[in-house]
């Protein structure tokens, strides 16, 4: 049986000694589970492709509060450059303990679909030909590599370090988290069919990686979590409370009236990658303030 002391909140959600790495860790989401790994005491190699501001990141954190946060750059839609970011990692930590799989990108949009007013939607005919024209294949294909195919190569780039990182203590597996959306649970477009159904794909890539991996006996869990409307690079950079419907487009309100906290996602983040979201496999946890509870999904 745990110990009293196991139980407290503050060692439970102890990351002290452990090595993170958050793709996409310089802005938005990312930097906020960033932050958050690292006040709970993680090392954290946060990576992009624009090295200027994942440093400029690296030099404002505080020590004090705990942890640290390092620069890395990586591109996660480049074999090579991920392959390179796996040695140094591994000449470096030789392990790794989390992997936050949050790179990503908004894609190719229609915003006349949600118009009602828009030439566009006369028709069934208009409609069909307004958005064949208005997308690429090209597109499409960019943007699946950074939001669903780049988790299978980082991942599994990194899976012999994090199975090496889950030696250090037993029962204290290491955790791969991908950052996911409400989008890809929900039943509406939201103008872009490409980027709801790019991370739907992401949220099946978690389901399917937990369960293989289980099933061969590799000590790493996979967890993901789907956000609904924070500020980003993707959306705003702060989105006051009025700004909340327009943002996630849904065609109920968001019961909560707000957006999300960037103490909710960095807490969320730490409670999967900590001891105490230890016995949780496969799972996707949707923060959202209540949206897909009165929106069409899949959940």
């Amino acid at each position: 049986m745990s110990s009293p002391q196991s139980y407290r909140p503050q060692v439970a959600n102890d990351l002290s000694g452990r090595i993170a790495l958050v793709t996409g860790g310089g802005t938005g989401i990312g930097l906020m589970i960033a932050q958050g790994l690292a006040a709970a005491g993680a090392k954290v190699y946060i990576t992009a492709r624009r090295l200027e501001v994942l440093e400029k990141v690296s030099a404002s954190w505080d020590r004090q509060i705990g942890g640290e946060i390092i620069p890395l750059q990586v591109d996660v839609t480049d074999k090579a450059s991920i392959a390179k970011a796996k040695k140094f990692i591994e000449e470096k930590e030789g392990k790794l303990h989390v992997l936050v799989n949050n790179a990503g990108q908004e894609g190719p949009k229609s915003l006349f679909f949600s118009d009602p007013s828009a030439p566009e939607n006369k028709s069934a005919e208009a409609l069909g030909t307004a958005m064949f024209n208005n997308e690429t294949f090209e597109a499409w294909g960019d943007h699946y590599k950074v939001n669903s195919a780049s988790i299978f190569f980082v991942t599994t780039a990194f899976l012999g370090l994090l199975a090496k990182g889950s030696e250090d203590e037993a029962g204290y597996l290491s955790s791969v988290i991908n950052v996911t959306s409400i989008s890809g649970v929900i039943k509406l477009a939201q103008d872009h069919f490409c980027y709801n159904s790019a991370k739907a794909a992401a949220t099946h890539l978690t389901k399917m990686f937990s369960t293989e991996l289980a099933l061969k006996g590799i000590p790493v869990r996979v967890n993901s979590i789907a956000p609904g409307v924070y500020a980003s690079e993707m959306t705003f950079d702060e989105i006051p409370p009025e700004q909340v419907d327009k943002v996630g487009k849904g065609i109920q309100s968001v019961p909560s009236k707000r957006a999300g906290t960037g103490q909710e996602m960095a807490a969320t983040a730490v409670y999967l990658a900590s001891r105490a979201g230890g016995y949780m496999y496969g799972q996707e946890l949707i923060i959202d303030g209540g949206y897909t509870a009165v929106n069409p999904s899949t959940v």
